[in-house]
């Protein structure tokens, strides 16, 4: 793999965005409802801070991203390419959204994790702070952690 850079997403990035999402091999069977249809658009992409990590050396290949709600003080979304899972992307992602998070004046971060990422996340330096039930199109209980960032 060659230099990776993150950079400011633009809505230029957002069909390559949504087409991550809506791939994501962590979304299938029963999960597969929740990124279906999902689109990642343009507006907002300019509306809040999405930052995307790049493979320099591979014209510009999107390896992952994630999308922080500064006035919410939440991770909204932050997904990694299947084909570049355990490389280091998820925790480059994270240790940028806490400085981000941190410039911002943020003292901390809320995440509603995917089950299956609630590990990610722990080992990311998040903590579990609780559950969140159901509700809407989501039928299971999502863990909720929090980064610390002050």
């Amino acid at each position: 793999m060659s230099d990776i850079t993150i950079r400011r997403a633009t809505a230029d990035d957002s069909k390559r965005l949504t087409r991550l999402v809506r791939t994501s091999g962590a979304y299938r069977g029963d999960y597969a409802a929740m990124v279906e249809g999902y689109q990642v658009g343009g507006p907002y992409i300019e509306h809040h801070p999405v930052f995307v990590a790049v493979d320099d050396g591979d014209d510009g290949r999107v390896l992952g991203f994630y999308a922080l709600l500064v006035d919410d003080a939440e991770l909204d979304l932050a997904f990694v390419a299947d084909a570049a899972q355990g490389l280091g992307i998820g925790r480059l992602l994270m240790e940028h959204m806490t400085g981000q998070a941190r410039v911002a004046g943020l003292g901390s971060v809320r995440v509603v994790a995917h089950p299956p990422a609630e590990e990610f996340y722990l080992r990311t330096g998040a903590v579990r702070t609780g559950t969140v039930p159901p509700a809407g199109r989501v039928h299971w209980e999502r863990p909720e952690l929090r980064y610390d960032v002050a």
